[in-house]
């Protein structure tokens, strides 16, 4: 198993053009650059050394209860060889998210996104039991995200609030139903997926469209709130470097109660209502175990509603969003660029 500590250092410069990538991932290099005080070539040049290294990237995606897709959580266990195996395997799957491995060794999370029902219950009924030393996995269907997606990890703060309003873009004035993508839209997320700062040309030539319509399609999505753009990047370069997932069981009526109050901890980049006995799933980073202690006694302490909790450290992650975690750094998925969601 490879170390994820990182080998890379970033300085207080790298860290607020990660921030500023955080608040709007397709910002202008120009306008990143007026904000933080310096040059253009500045942010280019350390913007492109920090992506080439695989320390960071920037990522298109679909929000998913808008495109139609089919959110689950699900909790593999494995025999102790098998584990690291069925991980790797799982990762390289278009229609899987994220994917850690917890609990010694032996268990993986992960978040499935995939395109039809019949995709995912193929997965969860066919694929999974089928293999090998896979000894139980249990599906939860992800009901309401209250932290995660378009909404931006808060346990960052090298900017200040004058910078990050500088930054920020409109909200999406699209809260509605579902939106159905067409091919070409399909095909500009293939290549969003894996670099959320291609050019328009780019995209237009992945989509058989011109520059300009290609922009115009995805300001559309943009305004629509149907895709959103994330930075991945190792919580460890900003001295974050305990990671676990939180399991709690709250009463229905106090589910949204408690997902505002996460929605106000900057130690919570993703929360989520989910179906079975525990109902809301947490991932929780801290900059050590003292500090995870901390939250748990004294922040999660602090919810009466909260009734039961199982915090699992995460020792090693696989994937991030889209990408494949080798190490520290971000690497391109097989076929990256296709035109899947």
């Amino acid at each position: 198993m490879k170390s994820q500590e990182p080998d890379v250092d970033l300085d207080d410069l790298d860290r607020a053009i990660a921030q500023a990538l955080m608040v709007d991932g397709r910002a202008a290099f120009s306008r990143i650059a007026e904000v933080l005080g310096v040059s253009d070539q500045t942010v280019i040049r350390r913007y492109r050394r920090l992506r080439t290294a695989g320390v960071l990237r920037v990522l298109g995606l679909p929000v998913g209860h808008r495109v139609g897709l089919y959110e689950s959580w699900l909790r593999i266990q494995c025999t102790p060889d098998a584990a690291v195996a069925v991980a790797d395997a799982l990762a390289r799957r278009p229609d899987i998210a994220w994917v850690t491995l917890v609990a010694g060794g032996t268990e993986i999370h992960c978040i499935t996104r995939a395109r039809t029902k019949q995709d995912r219950d193929a997965l969860l009924l066919q694929k999974l039991p089928g293999t090998r030393r896979v000894t139980g996995i249990s599906a939860f269907s992800i009901l309401r995200m209250y932290i995660g997606g378009p909404r931006r990890w808060g346990g960052v703060d090298v900017l200040t609030a004058g910078q990050l309003a500088a930054l920020e873009r409109p909200a999406p004035a699209g809260q509605g139903g579902r939106i159905e993508l067409d091919e070409a839209e399909l095909a500009m997320l293939g290549v969003l997926a894996t670099d959320g700062r291609a050019g328009y040309a780019e995209l237009g030539r992945a989509a058989g469209l011109s520059e300009s319509t290609a922009r115009r399609r995805l300001d559309q999505l943009r305004d629509a709130g149907a895709v959103y753009f994330d930075l991945e990047v190792d919580p460890a370069l900003f001295g974050f470097r305990t990671q676990a997932l939180l399991l709690a069981t709250v009463a229905p009526a106090d589910l949204a109660a408690v997902g505002a109050a996460l929605n106000t901890h900057p130690e919570v980049p993703f929360a989520a209502a989910i179906t079975g006995a525990a109902n809301l799933v947490a991932v929780v980073i801290c900059r050590d175990n003292d500090a995870l202690y901390e939250y748990l006694t004294e922040r999660i302490g602090a919810l009466p509603e909260v009734r039961r909790v199982e915090l699992i450290t995460v020792i090693r992650t696989v994937k991030r969003a889209g990408m494949l975690v080798d190490g520290s750094r971000l690497v391109d998925p097989p076929g990256a660029g296709r035109p899947e969601v």
